[in-house]
């Protein structure tokens, strides 16, 4: 009987342990936003000053822990248009294979004339296209 009751016991208190984990709270992985580098640009043709331009970036993440977030633009004096990719990362566990990406960046309506884009790396390099609007 005693052997009995003892089992039981070992039984119920680690039910109750478990309620006790479920109840926690379970810490949301830290995330920070980091520039990510542009490999290469596809500029297409065929832009007026009454459409909106855009462009496809493409680039590689380091690692499975990064997620694209957007895509910041500046207008430079002189047809200078600066443009700052960035990733959010999260830190944990993570696959590390390098994860390529593709995505459109939209640079808005542009005045007519050849305007040149710099896309900004996270090391202070920068990819530079042109694109003409009519």
């Amino acid at each position: 009987m005693k052997l009995t009751h003892f089992i039981l016991s070992a039984l119920v208190a680690t039910s109750f342990g478990s309620f006790a984990f479920a109840d926690q709270q379970t810490p949301t992985p830290k995330t920070k936003e980091v520039v990510v580098s542009i490999s290469e640009v596809y500029v297409p043709g065929g832009f007026d000053s009454n459409t909106e331009a855009f462009v496809v970036a493409s680039g590689v993440f380091p690692n499975g822990c990064y997620q694209w977030s957007e895509a910041k633009i500046e207008n430079k004096d002189n047809n200078v248009i600066e443009v700052t990719a960035t990733a959010k990362v999260t830190q944990g566990m993570c696959i590390m294979v390098l994860v390529p990406f593709n995505k459109e960046i939209r640079l808005g309506r542009l005045s007519k004339g050849e305007h040149t884009l710099r896309f900004i790396n996270g090391d202070g390099t920068f990819l530079e296209k042109t694109i003409t609007v009519e």
